[in-house]
């Protein structure tokens, strides 16, 4: 019934955010705009990142076998299925909940939320959603942690979670005021991801602020802005988030002790599986990733064949150069086929 009366109410200027504002003070609006994208991209980016986590765990490897169904030895033998947890019940973390649950699509059963008021978020519980308040019971179950809570939490919830997750356990941190050096003492962790955005004058608000963003997120003109290396909307996203994508991807298939040759026919397979129309009938002027672009060239040469990649420091791959650096920066081939995957992982071609 709520939802019906907003539905009735929507159209009505009088409730509109701007009723009222005086003239002079309508230059300010942008700022809900800016809110607003800020929002969307978050939520876009944690999805596009959960979406290819749940591919590659997925995707066949040696031996048609899934990455998900490849034991280490050196971890339990239990179910490997991507689990997602949320620190924080707050607006982002029930917006976050809502689109990872319809657009990655993960099972409820999978994502789990703390917060202080787990009771607060009775529609999400509605919705299968675990909801309670634990944060190192919950670090110690999830692959992936969104930390969305305010900055003054932080430390006390570092202290509770950072002796409970695994290695491979990746912290996606929303906490704008927090670096990531200051994140990685707290944490005493290096799986760290940290989007770090942009704010552009000058630029047409696209974002819609009084649209639900799962919804907003299926608008292609929305969904296209929120696209690495696509400035529109006026909100930019650091590249190094990008970069940290790509290594916590390499980790992923290191944590199962794959060959790295293996893990790298994976990634191309993944990430530049959508081509576009200057690739060619046989795909020959597509870009391929290689090992020299995530390691030196010595330490490519020493490495076997059967060897893994070794674990690369996400903290570190986001605060300075990498050899894929500049290729992400450079290649235009490879930027048109992130693009193209980008889209493609959100049903627009």
């Amino acid at each position: 019934s709520v939802g019906l009366e907003m539905d009735m109410l929507k159209d009505l200027t009088s409730m509109q955010f701007e009723y009222g504002i005086e003239e002079e003070d309508r230059c300010w609006l942008y700022l809900q705009g800016r809110y607003q994208g800020r929002m969307i991209e978050a939520c876009a980016h944690a999805t596009f990142f959960c979406k290819l986590l749940h591919n590659l765990r997925n995707k066949p490897a040696a031996g048609g076998k899934t990455l998900a169904s490849l034991r280490c030895p050196r971890l339990p033998s239990e179910e490997d299925e991507l689990k997602v947890g949320i620190i924080g019940g707050g607006h982002l973390g029930k917006q976050l909940a809502h689109v990872l649950l319809h657009l990655v699509p993960i099972p409820p059963e999978r994502l789990w939320i703390s917060t202080r008021r787990p009771e607060a978020l009775e529609e999400l519980q509605n919705l299968g959603i675990r909801c309670f308040y634990h944060n190192a019971y919950l670090g110690g179950w999830a692959n992936v942690i969104f930390l969305c809570c305010l900055p003054s939490q932080l430390a006390n919830i570092c202290a509770e979670i950072n002796t409970s997750f695994k290695k491979d356990c990746i912290v996606y941190s929303f906490v704008a005021a927090i670096p990531i050096p200051r994140l990685k003492r707290l944490l005493e962790h290096t799986s760290i991801l940290r989007p770090h955005y942009q704010c552009v004058e000058g630029f047409d608000n696209i974002w819609q602020s009084n649209r639900e963003i799962t919804a907003a997120l299926q608008d292609p003109e929305i969904l296209q802005a929120t696209c690495p290396y696509n400035p529109a909307g006026g909100i930019i996203l650091n590249i190094k988030w990008l970069e940290g994508v790509f290594y916590a991807a390499l980790n992923t298939c290191t944590a199962k002790d794959l060959p790295h040759t293996v893990t790298l026919q994976l990634m191309n397979e993944l990430f530049l599986s959508v081509h576009t129309d200057d690739c060619g009938e046989h795909k020959a002027s597509c870009p391929k990733l290689q090992l020299q672009d995530f390691v030196s060239q010595v330490y490519a040469k020493a490495l076997s064949q059967r060897r893994p990649l070794p674990w690369f420091d996400l903290a570190a791959v986001q605060l300075r150069e990498t050899p894929f650096t500049r290729k992400l920066l450079t290649c235009t081939s490879l930027q048109d086929h992130i693009i193209h995957f980008y889209c493609n992982e959100f049903g627009l071609s």
